[in-house]
C-alpha cells in the first residue's frame, strides 16, 4: 500500500472534524458570541495564528479538534457578566451553538453525496459473471483464508469440483460447502487477474460446529459508474442516498444496543477507520466521497447521543436547565463531563491499541 492511501484517509477525517468544529464556530460568531480558540487536532501546537478575537491552531494529532470559549478562561479580561459570553446567552442560543457541529456534518455529507453522483458517478453492477467474488478477508493475517493464500478480489470458480455459475444462489452454495466441512480440506479453483490457481483451505469449526474461513462473499460483478448530469436528479439521488445511510446508521446503533455481545466486535475505532479509508483510496479513489459522507453522518449521530463529553450530553444539560429553570451546579456538570471524557478516552485508547495489533504489518512483526 502506498503512503498516499493512509494519508488520504487521515486527511478525510481531518476535513470532517474541521467541518464539525467550523459549525460550532460559525454558529457562535454569527450570534456575536466570543470564541477565543479554534483548534484542529489535539496535543502540541505545530502552527497557530492570533486573530482579532480568536487563536487558530493546528495541533500534532489531527483526529480531533475543539472550539474554545473564554467563559472559564482565567486569563480572559472579559467581564463575567458580559452578555456575549456563551454561558450568559439564552438556552436557545447555546443550543444552536452546541448542535451546529452535528448540523454541519449532515449538510456536508449531503453535498458530498451530490458531488459523488454528479462528478464521479453512481456505481452500477454489470451482468454477473461465473464464480463468487472474495469481497473481503478477516482483518487478521493468521486467518484461515489468509493462510491458504486466498486474497481479496479472488474469484472462486469451483469448490470440491462443484462449479459456480453466475446466479445469486451460488453464494449460498459456497457458504454451505464451507459450513458443512469443518476441519476438512476443500479444494478451490480460483481466478486471480489472468491466472487460474488451485488452493486448499481447511475451514475452522466455530462455536456451533460449523466451518468458517473468515471471508466476505459477493456476486462476481464489475461496477460501472454512471454520472448524473441533471442537477435536479443529482440532488434527488443524493437525498435518497443520504436517507439510506442515516437509516442504516441508526439501525446499526440499535443493533449495538440490543445485541451488544454480537455486534461489539464490529465497532470500528480511528485505526480501523483509517485502514478502511486507506484501502478505498488505494483501490477505488472515486469512492472517497461516499466514504467521507458515511463517516460524516456517523460522526454527527455519535455526537448527538446524550452522553457526557459529547454535544448530545451538553444538550441534555440544557434540557435539564430548561425544565428546572436554572442550570445544574457547576461541580455536578464538571464531574459528569470529566467522567464521560475519561470513559471516552479510555474506550478510544482501547480501540486504537486493539486495532493496531490487528494490522497486517504489525502482526508480521511478531511472527
Amino acid at each position: 500500500m502506498s503512503v498516499f492511501a493512509p494519508l488520504a484517509a487521515i486527511a478525510v477525517l481531518a476535513v470532517l472534524i474541521l467541518v464539525h468544529e467550523f459549525g460550532h464556530f460559525i454558529a457562535a460568531r454569527s450570534q456575536g458570541i466570543y470564541v477565543n480558540r479554534f483548534s484542529l487536532g489535539f496535543g502540541p501546537v505545530i502552527w497557530k495564528y492570533q486573530g482579532a478575537q480568536t487563536e487558530y491552531a493546528i495541533r500534532a494529532f489531527p483526529l480531533g479538534g475543539f472550539v474554545g470559549f473564554p467563559d472559564d478562561d482565567p486569563d480572559s479580561n472579559i467581564p463575567a457578566n458580559d452578555p456575549n459570553l456563551l454561558r450568559n446567552r439564552p438556552i436557545l442560543d447555546r443550543a444552536i451553538v452546541i448542535s451546529a457541529g452535528v448540523i454541519a456534518n449532515l449538510i456536508f455529507a449531503y453535498f458530498l453525496l451530490v458531488t459523488q453522483v454528479s462528478f464521479v458517478g453512481i456505481p452500477q453492477p454489470s451482468q454477473p459473471q461465473p464464480g463468487v467474488l472474495i469481497q473481503q478477508l478477516a482483518p487478521n493475517v493468521s486467518s484461515v483464508a489468509a493462510k491458504a493464500g486466498i486474497q481479496k478480489g479472488d474469484v472462486i470458480l469451483a469448490a470440491n469440483q462443484r462449479q459456480f455459475g453466475a446466479s445469486q444462489q451460488e453464494l449460498e452454495a459456497l457458504r454451505e460447502i464451507i459450513k458443512t466441512n469443518p476441519d476438512k480440506p476443500i479444494q478451490l479453483e480460483i481466478a486471480r487477474n489472468d491466472q487460474k490457481l488451485s488452493l486448499t483451505v481447511v475451514p475452522q469449526a466455530n462455536a456451533n460446529g460449523e466451518g468458517s474461513i473468515g471471508i466476505g462473499l459477493a456476486p462476481n460483478v464489475k461496477l460501472e459508474r454512471r454520472r448524473v448530469s441533471n442537477p435536479v436528479e443529482a440532488f434527488k439521488i443524493g437525498a435518497k442516498e443520504f436517507q439510506r445511510i442515516v437509516t442504516m446508521t441508526f439501525q446499526g446503533f440499535g443493533q449495538l444496543i440490543t445485541n451488544f455481545g454480537e455486534t461489539a466486535n464490529q465497532v470500528a475505532g480511528p485505526v480501523r477507520i483509517v485502514e478502511i479509508g486507506a484501502n478505498i483510496a488505494q483501490n477505488d479513489t472515486a469512492s472517497l466521497f461516499f466514504f467521507a459522507a458515511l463517516i460524516s453522518i456517523n460522526l454527527a449521530v455519535i455526537n448527538i447521543l446524550p452522553l457526557p463529553a459529547l454535544d448530545g450530553g451538553q444538550l441534555a444539560f440544557l434540557l435539564i436547565e430548561g425544565l428546572r429553570g436554572k442550570p445544574l451546579p457547576n461541580r455536578v456538570q464538571e464531574g459528569v463531563m470529566q467522567t464521560g471524557l475519561v470513559i471516552l478516552l479510555g474506550l478510544g485508547i482501547f480501540l486504537i491499541l486493539k486495532e493496531t495489533t490487528q494490522l497486517e504489518w504489525v502482526q508480521k512483526l511478531f511472527q
